[in-house]
């Protein structure tokens, strides 16, 4: 197993840990930035895995098929534990995931025959702005200022996780009218 491969494991062996410091008090006052620091560290993982396999040639068929499953579980895992937090209102959850549930579909359906689909500009720009706004509710300051700016994070997050939706529905509807 090469590299990138064995990060994209270590990331999802890193979730079950992150959500334990983060839905409990297992480290006193210091669990929401063990947490913290294990979400930056899984969410950095992704980001190494993928350059280092395109850098090097290590592209495999199991990185691209658990790459992107590791990257959905973290964060789905994230948003899950937000609302149990009240941190998130579930139906703003169940949008973020349903999107990541309908591209997965997409590319499998395209990729049985034989059609590759990118990533484009505005899931690349969901993703920093999910990233972002989990840093945000993981470390959840309690001030009005922190406040807004999490619900800015939350409801943009939202925006781009629509319009990258619709943006990849629409550039790729021949996959669609294949069907």
């Amino acid at each position: 197993m090469n590299l990138p491969n064995k990060l994209t494991l270590f990331r999802v062996i890193l979730i079950p840990f992150f959500l334990v410091f983060l839905l409990t008090d297992f480290a006193g006052a210091s669990s929401k930035y063990i947490a913290l620091a294990i979400f930056a560290l899984a969410s950095f993982t992704d980001f190494l895995d993928g350059k280092i396999a395109r850098s090097r040639n290590l592209v495999t068929n199991f990185g691209k098929f658990m790459d992107p499953i590791a990257d959905k579980l973290l964060v789905s895992s994230a948003f899950i534990a937000f609302v149990q937090m009240g941190l998130l209102p579930a139906w703003i959850v169940i949008i973020l995931i349903a999107r990541e549930f309908i591209i997965s579909g997409f590319r499998l359906v395209a990729s049985d025959a034989g059609i590759v689909l990118a990533a484009s500009w505005w899931g690349k720009f969901k993703t920093a702005f999910q990233m972002i706004m989990c840093i945000l509710l993981i470390i959840n300051i309690n001030n009005c200022v922190m406040d807004v700016i999490e619900m800015v994070f939350v409801y943009i997050s939202l925006a781009l996780a629509l319009i990258s939706l619709a943006d990849y529905l629409i550039k790729n509807r021949k996959v669609i009218s294949d069907m």
